[in-house]
């Protein structure tokens, strides 16, 4: 019997769209500071700090 498994199949990625010049931005989930996406980019934009930090943390985790 071939295995069906009960995983859910991967989230599709949301492209996340560089603000344009004189464009609001969002702000960091994690410090408030300004992120390099513009203001209406779905999910939870994070600045290039807090980014390298949670990859830090994701690759260090075991």
């Amino acid at each position: 019997m071939p295995d069906q498994g009960d995983s859910c199949p991967p989230p599709a990625p949301v492209e996340c769209r560089p603000a344009a010049p004189g464009e609001a931005v969002a702000a960091c989930v994690l410090c408030q500071e300004p992120t390099e996406y513009a203001a209406d980019t779905p999910g939870l934009p994070l600045c290039p700090r807090c980014a390298w930090q949670q990859s830090q943390r994701g690759a260090c985790s075991g």
